[in-house]
């Protein structure tokens, strides 16, 4: 049987840009290449460039020398080797952020009709951005915490803001991850600077009240029509939250199975499993929450393009659950095949 070709899409035009090539590297490291072909195609704005088999580290990435260039009229790219035009079978998208995350890269890809990993272009769309998530999942009965949306080019008041969400509260891009951008607010006077701070990544953002309480996050995915989820892991960290230094630096604990009773593990996983669906997502989610103390648990955000670098919590996951990380980037690609 002919080996499909992967393209395992990195790079991207955000701030996760080297994770995301981390995560490529990994996966390419751990794909089954008896019954794959993976190459590492880098993107960066509207350069695209498919990088040789031996490429193994950032910096080679980064640097793209002795790349063939991407014919975006088809997915295609000249191989050197062969002297022909090799098509790609799959993407496996590991770009996080833009255009990877946020549907743009997903709507090129379903007009070439080439299959992906992760979600369509549309929901890709509306989760990437946390207030149209937010918005969409009113309707499903999601508890969520309370927040303001601010737009740069328009008027807001410090003390309105204040007076509506609370203090302690959280200032965050709407659009974007690994925590670039995003304050802890603990007093009025510190909302201009984290305000001016998370504007920095995109126009548009949101003020929301910090809820008190433990963080949990849980996988999920669909394979052969059935969805799986993962164990419960919790982020126990000293940091204010859970940001990049906490997530990428080693400044935090992740607890995977989470120290959690088995009805709560079930809540989650079951509440994960339910915005999954109604969101109509594909391919490997992960979703955040806070649980309160009375056990109430509060919808955080969701990541349609989770990392898949060694330290990221999804690999964790998987192998708590005794799952081979092989075998599942084997599912994610043959689910794709499925859904062409």
């Amino acid at each position: 049987m002919q080996k499909k070709n992967i393209a395992i899409i990195c790079g991207g035009d955000s701030s996760e840009r080297q994770v995301s090539v981390h995560s490529a590297l990994n996966v390419a490291d751990n794909i089954d290449r008896t019954k794959y072909s993976p190459l590492l195609v880098f993107i960066e704005g509207t350069e695209w460039f498919v990088l040789p088999p031996e490429t193994t580290t950032l910096e080679q990435v980064l640097e793209h020398k002795g790349c063939s260039v991407v014919n975006k009229n088809g997915f295609c790219y000249h191989n050197p080797l062969t002297g022909n035009e090799e098509y790609f079978d799959v993407a496996l998208i590991m770009v996080h952020g833009t255009p990877g995350e946020n549907g743009l890269l997903q709507g090129y890809l379903e007009m070439q009709h080439i299959p992906f990993t992760t979600c369509s272009s549309f929901v890709s769309a509306i989760t990437f951005d946390k207030h149209s998530c937010k918005r969409f999942l009113d309707f499903a009965g999601v508890k969520m915490a309370a927040d303001i949306f601010i737009r740069s080019d328009a008027p807001y008041s410090h003390r309105e803001i204040v007076r509506q969400v609370g203090v302690p509260m959280f200032v965050k891009p709407t659009v974007g991850g690994s925590s670039f951008g995003v304050t802890k607010v603990k007093a009025e006077d510190e909302l201009g600077l984290a305000i001016e701070n998370a504007f920095k990544e995109c126009d548009t953002i949101l003020a929301e009240a910090a809820v008190k309480g433990r963080e949990f996050t849980c996988g999920v995915f669909k394979f052969q029509g059935r969805i799986h989820s993962l164990p419960v892991t919790e982020i126990v960290t000293e940091r204010e939250f859970f940001d990049y230094k906490a997530k990428y630096l080693g400044e935090s604990q992740e607890i995977c199975p989470a120290n959690i009773s088995e009805q709560l593990s079930a809540k989650i996983q079951n509440l994960t499993e339910r915005i999954y669906t109604y969101m109509g997502c594909r391919g490997i989610v992960r979703m955040d929450y806070i649980v309160t103390e009375a056990e109430e648990i509060y919808f955080l955000e969701v990541n349609t393009v989770p990392g898949m670098t060694k330290m990221s919590l999804v690999p964790n996951m998987l192998r708590a659950a005794g799952f081979s990380f092989k075998d599942f980037i084997s599912s994610l690609i043959d689910e794709a095949s499925c859904m062409s």
